[in-house]
């Protein structure tokens, strides 16, 4: 199982929130694929997957805030 890792996006930048998800669970994706965007005060992340095979939990729902470093979903 390979977990979705909210990436540092900025010097300062603690937390952001999830906008959308672009797959649903049980979902299939692709190393690379685009899976979900992230929102700060600032500016709009793209959060890509870092494996391949199936979405297995979304950790973070829409309008949640997720900490940088913290777990997003996994994939299995």
């Amino acid at each position: 199982m390979t977990r979705i890792i909210l990436p540092e996006l900025g010097e300062g930048i603690t937390k952001a929130t999830v906008a959308c998800w672009h797959v649903k669970v049980g979902e299939d994706v692709i190393v690379g694929q685009e899976i979900c965007e992230a929102v700060t005060d600032k500016a709009s992340f793209v959060i890509e997957a870092p494996a391949a095979g199936k979405l297995k939990n979304i950790a973070v729902h829409e309008g949640q805030d997720g900490q940088v470093g913290g777990v997003l979903g996994t994939i299995e």
